[in-house]
């Protein structure tokens, strides 16, 4: 559907990882008139391109390093109050590149044409903010909506008619689906099946509530027993990568530490936020590879990016710096930490990997499994583990009292070693099994399945420790 204005059209733009820096202001007419620079959604952030009207290099600043792809600012008219910092959002609106945008740094300007950049105070500010629209297109929003997943198999809102039909569909054949994913991951785990449940359980695992500061449901597991300085871990993460609609794997090197941007930081020259690596959407999975850490001295930048690491995976929140303070912003992000032994950072579960085979040809066997999964299977194992996410779940009285009671006894057969956080790990575990299993309520049976595994794990690293000293 073509427009009066030149070069723009109707558009349906779906933004698959849409990070919204913190920004602030009110609403203005679609021309702009009104405070423009306020209500810029940047959905860019760390690319650099080189304009022929800029003097040095534009950046994109996305989150992420190495990230390519394109890039455009949205302009939001109305309820952009209403959005959070990270969102994803679905956005109908008009993709404009007209070419009077891309004049930033011309002293000719037309008094007639309308300026969006004239109360924009520096030219710094008005670089970033109004890119030439041949490299970063303007997309005016008619309308935005926020996602409540982004798994393209899934329908988009669950609560609809014909949706619960396809969810009432697959969660008839739950059970052998969940039974192919434990033996594809039993397999990419080198046949350690108890690391495997506990695996999935990861991956079904998000923040369902928060009880003050405390964020209820993250459950970041440290696979500890990792070959070092193998390709073990890096197809892990392709494995991980297949299965998950966002992922990405931090390299835990001296050099990433002391040299990567994890917290955003706000650039009063320019008027915008500048990203950081942990500038993630809701449920991506973080893949935090501690097994090419070595040793070297970590400098100012990277021990304040390790506590940032550790904030977010215990507190579920990133400090943003505003040079003058700093604010937090709540996340909702599933960490894996594999390493060799016990990890650095802090984790809700260590799992200590047990290599049942070992393969001449690592790198051959990843690849061989990853060409013997059905593309259907596979996107039944997708479908799998966001639908779980999804799900509400609850405990009814009778069981609450029953897991009392039961906690109480373990505490009178073993007071030394059970504790409260051994209560809430297994009420966890038993949380996320039951949801494996397609069941919203916790019975009898899926407790006492949580309580042996969390016996055999925690077997297995008494094991490990009676045979290298390691800390459990």
């Amino acid at each position: 559907m073509l427009l009066t204005e030149e070069c723009c059209s109707l558009l349906h733009f779906c933004l698959k990882s849409l990070s919204i820096p913190y920004f602030s202001g009110s609403g203005g007419d679609i021309h702009g008139c009104v405070e423009p620079k306020r209500l810029e959604t940047e959905a860019s952030v760390g690319h650099h391109l080189i304009s022929t009207n800029c003097s040095s290099p534009l950046d994109l600043n996305f989150p992420l390093p190495g990230e390519k792809g394109p890039a455009c600012l949205v302009k939001v008219y109305e309820s952009w109050d209403s959005f959070k910092v990270n969102d994803v959002l679905e956005v109908y609106g008009i993709l404009s590149v007209d070419p009077v945008l891309s004049i930033v740094n011309s002293d000719e300007r037309d008094s007639s044409t309308l300026d969006p950049v004239e109360s924009m105070d520096t030219t710094e500010e008005q670089r970033v903010h109004s890119p030439p629209a041949s490299l970063v297109p303007r997309i005016h929003v008619i309308l935005a909506q926020k996602l409540q997943h982004i798994n393209p198999l899934l329908p988009a809102c669950l609560n609809e008619e014909e949706s619960k039909t396809f969810v009432s569909n697959f969660m008839s054949e739950l059970s052998p689906v969940r039974a192919e994913l434990l033996g594809f991951l039993t397999h990419a785990l080198l046949g350690d099946s108890l690391a495997a449940e506990y695996l999935i359980l990861h991956l079904i695992s998000t923040v369902y509530a928060r009880r003050d500061v405390l964020p209820l449901g993250k459950f970041t597991v440290n696979l500890s027993g990792c070959p070092r300085n193998s390709i073990f871990t890096e197809h892990i993460y392709r494995i991980i990568q297949q299965l998950v609609p966002a992922s990405y794997r931090l390299q835990m090197t001296i050099e990433n530490m002391n040299q990567s941007r994890f917290i955003p930081h706000k650039d009063y020259a320019a008027n915008r936020l500048v990203s950081g690596v942990l500038q993630l959407a809701s449920n991506t999975s973080l893949v935090v590879d501690e097994t090419q850490l070595e040793q070297g001295q970590l400098d100012t930048t990277g021990v304040h990016n390790v506590t940032a690491l550790g904030n977010l995976i215990t507190w579920q929140k990133v400090d943003y710096d505003f040079s003058y303070h700093q604010m937090e912003f709540p996340c909702n992000i599933n960490v894996l930490i594999t390493s060799e032994g016990r990890s650095l950072l802090p984790s809700d579960c260590q799992v200590h990997l047990q290599p049942q085979i070992i393969p001449p040809n690592m790198e051959e066997y990843m690849n061989s499994l990853l060409k013997a999964v059905l593309p259907s299977v596979l996107n039944k194992f997708r479908i799998y583990l966001s639908l779980l996410r999804l799900l509400d779940y609850s405990i009814s009285d009778e069981v609450t009292k029953a897991v009392e009671e039961d906690f109480v006894e373990m505490r009178k057969n073993d007071p030394e070693s059970i504790t409260a956080d051994d209560l809430h790990r297994t009420l966890l575990v038993a949380r996320f099994l039951s949801l494996s299993a397609g069941q919203t309520t916790l019975s009898r049976e899926r407790w006492l399945r949580a309580k042996q595994l969390e016996a055999l794990r925690k077997a297995r690293l008494q094991q490990q420790k009676c045979v290298n000293g390691n800390e459990l």
